[in-house]
């Protein structure tokens, strides 16, 4: 039994939502996400939330219950509140900087890096060494910076590159003599 699956997701003030089949759609001030569940999946809109249950007892569909109650709730908190995720920029020379509606990176390569943000993606850069991706579709606001960050991943020795804000770079030692 999924523990998270068995909570119906409350739709939040502000927000609308509605259930068409296998569909669930959200309004919210920040723009408007939608959520199609597979058929193993029953979805119900009753008491102001949506209650997500299995259509039957397999493996299969178990296995999709939670995760469907997880992205429901996803839409609800992205119309509402939107997604956010941080990134730093460690070592000598390198920065951020905005070029328009896009994002310049200079990473030690022999030129800048030019990245064009998808729709409904915001990059800002507060600082130089600083970049902030938020938009409302939490996949795609990770996937983004998953992007960004793969142009110079963190290396072990110096820590230099591209690492999210809460992430922790485990260091090497380095040679000895």
């Amino acid at each position: 039994m999924s523990r998270i699956g068995k909570k119906p997701v409350q739709v939040p003030a502000g927000i609308t939502a509605t259930v068409d089949g296998q569909k669930v759609t959200a309004k919210g001030p920040k723009g408007e996400l939608f959520f199609v569940a597979n058929d193993e999946i029953k979805l119900a809109l009753e008491d102001n939330a949506v209650s997500v249950t299995p259509v039957n007892d397999s493996k299969d569909a178990r296995s999709k219950w939670g995760m469907s109650r997880t992205m429901i709730e996803n839409i609800f908190k992205g119309v509402k509140d939107g997604f956010e995720r941080k990134l730093e920029i460690n070592g000598v020379g390198y920065r951020a900087s905005m070029q328009g509606k896009n994002l310049q990176l200079a990473l030690g390569f022999s030129h800048d890096v030019v990245y064009e943000p998808p729709q409904g993606i915001t990059i800002a850069v507060p600082k130089p060494t600083e970049i902030v991706v938020t938009g409302i579709n939490k996949q795609q606001v990770g996937q983004v910076a998953a992007e960004i960050r793969e142009y110079r991943g963190p290396e072990p020795y110096k820590g230099k590159g591209v690492k999210y804000a809460e992430e922790r770079i485990v260091r090497k030692e380095g040679k000895k003599k």
